[in-house]
Formats: C-alpha cells, sequence, structure tokens
C-alpha cells in the first residue's frame, strides 16, 4: 500500500518538477521567471543546517560566508538505496558517487566560480542529488547577508549579496523561505524585512524557525506566537525545526540520528507538542510542505510559461527570418559567411567615412552629430584665439 501511495504522489509531482528543472537547464529562466522556491537567511541563521537536513548532505558551513554565489538544489526521491549525485557550473559536471564528496566539490565550485577571496559572484552552481531519503524538491539557496566584510572582500558586501538576493525574491513566481533563528529579535532579521519588501502581504513568503533548542526560558510563548502568525503575518505562515548543532556535528551524528532527536525534541517540549501535531515542526514537515507549494505555484503558472514559451519563440523566428535563409549545403555555408563578413567590413567603412547614402550610417546619423559638434569646438576655438589677441 506504501508502494501504491507513493506511486500516485510521484506521478502528481515530479513531472511538474522535472518540467520546470529541465527550462532551467536549458537557460530559460533568464529570458523569462520561472516558479522557484529560494532561501534566504541573516548569516548564521541556521540557513546551511536546513538544507543539510532535507538534502541529507554535508555543505559548507562554519564562520564567515560560506554560500558564496547561488546553489540550486536537485532534489529527487528514488526507491533503491543507492545514492547519486552531480554538481554542474560554468561548462564543468561531473557525477558524484558518495555524499562525502559534495562539500568538497561545492568548496571548489565556490572558488572557481568566485575565487578564493570570498567573493560573491551571481552564477549558479547546480548540485542534484537523488536517494531514498530525499525529498522531491527543488530551490535554490541564496548567501547570507553579511554585513561585515572577511579577508579580501569589497567593503560594499553587504549591498552586493542584498542586490542579488533582491533580483530573486522580486519576481512574482518566486516562493521566499525565510530561515529565522528563534533566540534572535525578529524585529532585527533584515531576510524577512527583505521578504516583506517586496511580498507586502506575504502571500510568496514562508518563513522557517531554527534552534529552538537555544531559546531563552520562558520566550516560547515568543515563538509561538510567531508560529500562530499573531506577531509579523505572513499568509504562508512558520514552521518550526531542530537540525544540527556544532557541537552534533563534532560529536559526528548523522543526518538520520538528527531527526531522530529533533522529533523527540519537540514530542517531548510542552511548549512545541502542539506544532508538531499541526505539522508546523519538524523537517520532514518542512519538507513536505515546500514540495506542496512549488508543485502548486508551477500549476498556477503553466498557462502564463506556456504563453510567454510561445512569444518568445515567435520573437526569435521573426529575428532569424529578419537575417534571411540560412544556407544548407557546405560550398554554400562558406559563400555565405564570406558575404556577411564583407558586408559587415562594408559598414564599417561606410562608418568611418561618414557614408550617408548607406542606410546602416544614416539610421545611426553618427556623422552629421559628429560634424555638428566638431563645428562648435571649432568656433570656441576661435573665439578663445580671438579674446586672447584682443588681451595682448
Amino acid at each position: 500500500m506504501e508502494n501504491v501511495l507513493h506511486d500516485l504522489y510521484e506521478d502528481k509531482v515530479r513531472p511538474y518538477l522535472d518540467f520546470i528543472d529541465s527550462l532551467r537547464a536549458l537557460g530559460v529562466d533568464q529570458d523569462l521567471p520561472l516558479p522557484t522556491i529560494v532561501v534566504i537567511g541573516d548569516q548564521s541563521s541556521g540557513k546551511s543546517s536546513v538544507l543539510e537536513a532535507l538534502s541529507g548532505v554535508s555543505l559548507p558551513r562554519g564562520g564567515g560566508l560560506m554560500t558564496r554565489c547561488p546553489l540550486e538544489l536537485i532534489l529527487k526521491n528514488i526507491k533503491t538505496d543507492e545514492w547519486k549525485g552531480m554538481i554542474a557550473y560554468k561548462d564543468y559536471k561531473k557525477k558524484l558517487r558518495d555524499p562525502s564528496e559534495v562539500e568538497r566539490e561545492i568548496k571548489t565550485a565556490q572558488d572557481t566560480v568566485a575565487s578564493k577571496n570570498n567573493e560573491i559572484s551571481t552564477e549558479r552552481i547546480t548540485l542534484q542529488i537523488e536517494s531514498r531519503t530525499a525529498p522531491d524538491l527543488t530551490l535554490i539557496d541564496l548567501p547570507g547577508i553579511a554585513r561585515n566584510p572577511v579577508g579580501n572582500q569589497p567593503q560594499d558586501i553587504e549591498k552586493t549579496i542584498k542586490k542579488l538576493i533582491n533580483s530573486y525574491i522580486k519576481r512574482a513566481e518566486t516562493i521566499n523561505l525565510v530561515v529565522i533563528p528563534c533566540n534572535a529579535d525578529i524585529a532585527t532579521a533584515e531576510a524577512l524585512k527583505m521578504a516583506k519588501e517586496v511580498d507586502p502581504s506575504g502571500e510568496r513568503t514562508l518563513a522557517v524557525l531554527t534552534k529552538p533548542d537555544l531559546i531563552d526560558k520562558g520566550a516560547e510563548e515568543q515563538v509561538n506566537k510567531l508560529l500562530r502568525n499573531e506577531l509579523v503575518f505572513l499568509q504562508k505562515g512558520y514552521l518550526i525545526v531542530r537540525c544540527r548543532g556544532q557541537q552534533d556535528i563534532d560529536d559526528k551524528m548523522s543526518l538520520s540520528e538528527a531527526l531522530k532527536q529533533e522529533k523527540e525534541f519537540f514530542k517531548s517540549n510542552k511548549h512545541f507538542r502542539r506544532p508538531l501535531a499541526e505539522k508546523q515542526a519538524s523537517v520532514p514537515c518542512l519538507a513536505d510542505r515546500l514540495t506542496s507549494e512549488l508543485v502548486h505555484k508551477i500549476k498556477k503558472s503553466l498557462s502564463s510559461i506556456e504563453y510567454q514559451l510561445q512569444s518568445k519563440v515567435e520573437e526569435t523566428n521573426q529575428e532569424l527570418a529578419s537575417m534571411g535563409e540560412a544556407p544548407s549545403d557546405d560550398s554554400e555555408k562558406k559563400s555565405f559567411l564570406s558575404n556577411k563578413i564583407r558586408e559587415f567590413c562594408n559598414d564599417i567603412i561606410a562608418l568611418a567615412s561618414g557614408d550617408l547614402s548607406q542606410d546602416f550610417v544614416s539610421n545611426l546619423k553618427l556623422f552629421p552629430v559628429s560634424r555638428e559638434c566638431f563645428e562648435k569646438w571649432h568656433c570656441y576655438l576661435e573665439q578663445q584665439e580671438s579674446d586672447l589677441e584682443s588681451k595682448y
């Protein structure tokens, strides 16, 4: 029965995710926005821990800025115990055979894309993971908001990161997943502030609260008010998770063990039993919610995507038609290329000589403008010379 339910679920979910992933792989999102979940948070908000718990692999973490360029994380649930991974960036692509390779490969990718000086890049790294424990989900992780430069980073690092984040979260097709630690003042959470600026009603924003084990005693009710959406209202609301802390990592706690301890933490904590029962707590609940939100967003956007793709195809076809019919024979291709090079050279010569009979030059109107500028300059010089003569 469990396998039947899984097959039905997979038939309804996976095709939508694969469709959008394939469009993004083709670079379609450079011309039109696609439904996406973007993960943002202040530095040290617990963002990496959340992504680790969702993906089942260790990601770069520690002090300073760990995410330095967009990381597209494509997660696929498979029935076998085999683990598959692949990382791709620029013209490089590599298959990964073990989860332990991921952290090292991402560090190498970031050093290649964004240099070794902790700089920020807009170029995306794609990491695909297939495993029995992974959810069916695709999301994009963005650099945490850092206020102070590290090492050789430019002084305007915060501005650079915010510009990158804003380029993603402002799109109407984007679901913003904001990561906020429970032990921080939500009023000072810069990531939530940015999300609210582009999404005032909160209809595209979902917040996940982290580090519930670090809440000061007596502050639990404040967190529950957030979960009940009573403080900073978001239409999609809030969830809460407990991921591995630094001590857990130092003790080499596995991600599967961390999930067990997370469930036990919420079950045994009188303040958070209710959110767990209402599916507002734990990483598995977050994964299910994110998958549901993304698929819903894709379904709503399909007709718009189809229309925009058709419009783009027509526009491209018109542009190709204006260039003339391409030759099919190899010998004709050489002649075609030679003619195009000759035409280009003639245009350059006409532009340099100011030959107004050529449409290319006439449309630019560069020669008349240049002639007018030189005439004014000539008059100015003559006037200056005349003034000097009269003075002496």
